[in-house]
């Protein structure tokens, strides 16, 4: 089989966000020049049209409702203090709405004519997000300040009536409100009290405006779709998961057409019907996609057809339109492989191996297509972050690039994964923190029993708080790593709640224990306070601005194992932030770690 260098695999292309505007545009991301830019199409597969040129990630375009413009967002260096901006498509000039490089904006919408928007902003104070209203040709200072929160505040959408917005707080990863903000009196109405942590997640203005359709386990331990009725508060269950989560819900008012998704064991099932009463649907025939990852969900003026990004194991992300009656799809943008074969690309297998207290964890398994060297494949457990997030059969350049040179890969959903309900995902939670990385352990062990696997070369690489979880197995287990490669990971959760940002600190302290009440157990996991039990090269990088885990926990996991002699290799990026966004990074991020690759195992 022929093989392909890691810039090649890094220069694969993907499609999504996309988003269906009143006169028929497709408008989409699309990382051509090596950054998520605004492109669009008016027809399938046809030559798209470049509409921004930062050197910065577009991180969302949404179209007017009435007319031939756009709202995006971008920050700058990953600082994650994004900013709005409108693009008008005719004259392809770009206004700046916020202009306010400090503070974070959350965009909220479009009110159904086009005349205003309305987003969350931490402006007044960096701890906490307000609700605000903005006219389209209003910029900075313009911009009303409609309700004043003290917490982790977003904007859901407007009413049909253009009266109301849903207001949606997250107290934590698994516990959030759902509220409704009149504009005329500034009042805000609480429809979800409740005990104990309960998610409210994505809600969705209904048709008639007299309810709110959202996803949430408040009596599951899965989420499910569910209609809140405004007037009475009451729930009534439209759609349930069963076993698994109902991921979201989008809906075309006029048409009372609604597109829902199941994520089962990993991969997306999507629903579209009609809303025939308020919590019952007529199923359409199922949209025909590839096996994989599908969402981002826009509707079409008419409600009669809908945009979706699907994307697999075997197959970039591109974004595909759906005839919502027939299930039809046809896929509308054409990402660029980058000259690599399609087929050559692995399909991942799903399994599931025991760990230590009689639990199945779930885990993909990709083997390279060739013959296995005679002490068996090497190994990556590329381990996700979050941790309330899960590693899914989306495309993936990097893990492709692994298995095109040789390399097997095995990515485990560790208890405290999402997916797999809230009782999964809380096994994590304090000081059940380690139990995650025993799980580690057992699926190291798991991979010793296959025959194709070489158990002296078996290296842990993760992100975010996947580097905690790298840095964490190469402490508790060193004796089963042959490499690490910790990328913006976590090494001490101390400093990492002291300096990360204000607006986040309240979130991560449910997940991870308080400064205040678990600083002893917070330092006691602390990797950079086992520093002396690596055995194994270490790779870390990170970059300058990162808002989430500050670049010092790079900085001092390096510096300490110097210092107890573990060969540590350090790459920073002045120019990124919680992750690489930009082309050129990746490429050195990855040359590089193929090369330390090379090098130790």
């Amino acid at each position: 089989m022929r093989q392909y260098d890691i810039e090649r695999y890094l220069n694969v292309r993907n499609a999504g966000g996309a988003d269906l505007g009143p006169d028929g545009r497709l408008s989409f991301l699309l990382d051509t020049t090596g950054t998520g830019q605004v492109w669009s199409v008016r027809e399938p597969e046809s030559w798209p049209e470049q509409h921004t040129f930062f050197e910065e990630s577009v991180s969302f375009v949404d179209s007017s409702p009435e007319r031939s413009e756009a709202v995006f967002g971008m920050d700058e260096g990953g600082n994650e203090r994004a900013q709005l901006y409108r693009l008008d498509y005719e004259s392809g000039a770009i206004t700046e709405l916020t202009d306010m490089p400090e503070a974070k904006h959350r965009w909220g919408g479009w009110d159904s004519t086009g005349d205003r928007f309305a987003f969350a902003s931490n402006r007044r104070d960096e701890a906490v997000f307000d609700v605000y209203v903005q006219g389209r040709d209003e910029t900075g200072d313009d911009a009303e300040l409609v309700y004043e929160g003290d917490g982790w505040l977003s904007v859901a959408g407007w009413s049909p009536s253009d009266d109301r917005l849903i207001v949606h707080e997250a107290h934590s990863s698994f516990d959030h409100d759902v509220y409704t903000l009149d504009l005329s009196t500034g009042d805000l109405t609480h429809h979800t009290p409740h005990e104990g942590d309960v998610r409210y997640s994505g809600p969705e203005w209904g048709p008639d405006g007299e309810g709110i359709y959202l996803v949430t386990d408040r009596d599951t331990d899965t989420l499910r779709l569910e209609r809140l009725d405004l007037e009475t508060d009451e729930f009534a269950v439209v759609a349930d998961g069963g076993e698994w989560n109902v991921d979201g819900v989008a809906i075309d008012e006029e048409s009372r057409r609604l597109v829902y998704s199941r994520n089962v064991d990993g991969y997306t099932e999507l629903t579209a019907g009609e809303l025939v009463a308020p919590d019952r649907i007529d199923e359409f025939p199922e949209p025909d996609l590839p096996d994989g990852v599908a969402g981002g969900v826009s509707f079409g003026p008419d409600g009669d057809r809908f945009a979706v990004t699907a994307t697999g194991s075997t197959h970039n992300a591109n974004v595909y339109v759906v005839d919502a009656t027939t299930g039809d799809a046809e896929r509308w943008t054409r990402a660029s492989t980058a000259g690599v074969p399609p087929d050559t690309f692995v399909e991942r297998e799903l399994v599931h191996y025991p760990t230590f207290d009689g639990r199945e964890i779930p885990a993909f398994f990709s083997v390279p297509e060739t013959e296995p060297p005679e002490s068996g494949y090497p190994v990556v457990v590329d381990i996700h972050g979050g941790p309330e997030s899960q590693r899914r059969p989306s495309f993936a350049s990097v893990t492709q690039y692994l298995l095109n040179n040789g390399y097997a890969v095995f990515e485990p959903n560790v208890r405290g994964s999402s997916g797999y309900g809230k009782a999964y995902s809380g096994l994590d939670d304090v000081e059940n923190r380690m139990d995650s990385v025993k799980d580690i352990r057992e699926g190291v062990g798991w991979l010793h029993d296959h025959p194709e696997v070489d158990p002296d070369r078996v290296v842990a690489m993760g992100g975010s708080y996947g580097g905690f979880m790298v840095l964490a197995s190469l402490t508790e287990y060193p004796e089963l790593w042959a490499a690490g490669v910790d990328i913006v990971g976590i090494a001490n959760f101390v400093t990492f709640l002291e300096n990360t940002g204000d607006w986040r600190r309240s979130l991560r302290e449910a997940e991870y224990g308080s400064l205040d009440a678990d600083r002893e157990f917070l330092e006691s996991v602390s990797p950079i306070n086992n520093i002396e039990r690596i055995e194994t090269p270490l790779f870390v990088l990170h970059g300058e601005n990162d808002p989430r885990v500050p670049v010092g926990e790079a900085e001092q996991i390096v510096e300490e194992a110097r210092e107890q002699g573990v060969p540590v290799r350090k790459l920073i990026f002045d120019d990124e932030g919680h992750g690489f966004a930009k082309l050129d990074n990746r490429i050195e991020a990855y040359r590089e770690i193929v090369d330390f690759l090379a090098e130790h195992v």
